[in-house]
């Protein structure tokens, strides 16, 4: 494992999302890799809200944002940064770019910069404007913008963590807008001044903003500032190898909670989205923030696999405790209209130990506790109705409730002890009375096993229930 870049310099890394109305899962795991690499380093972890568009960057965006973080369960270290507070810091750069040669004004009205657009598109190269060396005594008295003077040959070398060495020929990249006609800081000009105001060591975000960093390279270049390490995350794939879009599914955190999945599965699952430690597939969050390094990000997309992630989740739900997964089932009742009754949320925290192994997400187990909710007299299924009513299996079942009726031991090792001789000592075998015991408990609804689900229920409710059933006494 490689040592952070210059030992020496405290690590402050960041997350930056912008303000869109949801937070991207590729988002989360950018947020993720920043944490990690903050955590193993002994560093800071960030969060700045990048809220320049003002049109969009609303208080209900921003709440996504935040919301989605902490239900990541990945808190940040020091007071959000608002990007939008910051405009007269960034006007003040600006001013001094200018100073120091390196920016100018340019006065070029919409239409002719249109028309410059189109020649540009037309002869294969960038936007270049009339203005970048002007006479200041041409200058009209009009609104203009500023703009970068980037080189004009040579090469900008972007050293990424992730990808390596990155060469761009500086004749490629246009003269960067830094502040618009009516005043206000662009993107590239803004993430450069506030990260370094913000002494961010590492810059860890998504490699659709690799060209950005050879933009904002000339800009540390031209105010004299460090270059933060550059790590660019390749992006997440479909199953198919497509950008993830929606005929996927899921793209939001939101999303991925309301499928029923545990924020501690986003977290292991996201991290081998890209990275891993060796054959290790399932680890703590202490264990990858010890094994975290950004050098050890691969450089192809990774591909969202829904099968893995229902492993992990089933996993995750197996570890929870049952009170926990009881709130998170009750609440998924409730958005679904199940009225829970008094003590109904005791019932399903007893139930879940019973049903969560085949669980793949949350809803699917909110689904397997239902059984247990029933109000009495259930509704038994037909089929078991007709066979109770044989005279035969009435009087099976009538014995089966009689020695339920004297059991001590109400748990899953004396109920099956129970079963088992009861069964022994008809001569048959549980498949001869359990289909229809399991009818009778669980009112047609999925249940586990014979004994858990008298476990579940409990003595007073699992023989009530089995009373409700019986023909009556002639």
């Amino acid at each position: 494992m490689s040592a952070p870049e210059n030992p020496g310099r405290p690590v402050r890394t960041r997350i930056a999302p912008s303000p869109t109305g949801m937070m991207h899962i590729g988002t989360a795991r950018t947020a993720l890799f920043n944490w990690l690499y903050a955590r193993h380093t002994g560093g800071t972890f960030l969060l700045r809200v990048e809220d320049t568009d003002r049109e969009r960057s609303t208080d209900a965006a921003v709440k996504v944002i935040l919301d989605g973080l902490k239900w990541l369960g990945m808190a940040w270290d020091e007071e959000p940064v608002f990007q939008s507070s910051r405009a007269d810091r960034h006007r003040e750069v600006v001013a001094e770019l200018m100073t120091r040669g390196e920016a100018y004004r340019d006065y070029m009205l919409p239409e002719e910069l249109e028309a410059e657009r189109e020649r540009a598109r037309a002869e294969g190269r960038v936007v270049r404007t009339p203005w970048r060396d002007a006479d200041p005594a041409t200058w009209p008295d009009r609104a203009y913008a500023v703009r970068l003077k980037s080189p004009l040959d040579g090469e900008t070398i972007v050293a990424d963590a992730v990808k390596g060495e990155v060469r761009f020929r500086n004749a490629g990249l246009d003269d960067l807008i830094l502040l618009r006609s009516d005043g206000n800081p662009t993107y590239n000009l803004a993430v450069v001044v506030d990260d370094h105001d913000m002494g961010i060591t590492h810059v860890i975000r998504g490699d659709d903003h690799l060209n950005n960093a050879a933009r904002q390279t000339i800009i540390y270049e031209a105010m004299g500032w460090e270059i933060p390490v550059w790590a660019h995350l390749p992006m997440i794939h479909g199953p198919d190898g497509a950008k993830l879009s929606k005929r996927h599914g899921a793209q939001s955190v939101t999303e991925f909670d309301d499928m029923g999945y545990l924020p501690e599965t986003m977290r292991n699952y996201l991290a081998k989205l890209g990275w891993g430690h060796g054959d290790d597939e399932i680890f703590t969050d202490e264990q990858a923030a010890e094994w975290f390094d950004i050098h050890d990000v691969v450089g192809a997309p990774a591909r969202l696999d829904w099968a893995k992630l229902n492993h992990f989740n089933n996993h995750y739900i197996r570890l929870a405790e049952p009170q926990r997964l009881a709130g998170l089932v009750a609440k998924i009742l409730d958005s679904r209209g199940v009225a829970l009754k008094q003590g109904d949320a005791a019932l399903i925290a007893r139930t879940i130990p019973f049903v969560r192994d085949g669980a793949k997400t949350t809803l699917e187990l909110a689904d397997a506790v239902l059984f247990a909710l029933k109000t009495r007299p259930l509704e038994v299924p037909e089929k078991t109705r007709t066979q109770l009513a044989d005279p035969e299996m009435a009087a099976r079942f009538t014995k089966l409730r009689s020695a339920l009726g004297g059991v001590t031991d109400w748990s899953v090792p004396g109920l099956e002890d129970s079963l088992r001789k009861f069964a022994d000592s008809e001569g048959i075998g549980l498949g001869k009375f359990g289909p229809q015991l399991r009818a009778v408990l669980a009112g047609g609804a999925p249940a586990p096993d014979l004994a858990g689900t008298l476990t579940a229920l409990g003595r007073d409710e699992s023989l009530g229930r089995m009373d409700d059933a019986l023909p009556p006494v002639a």
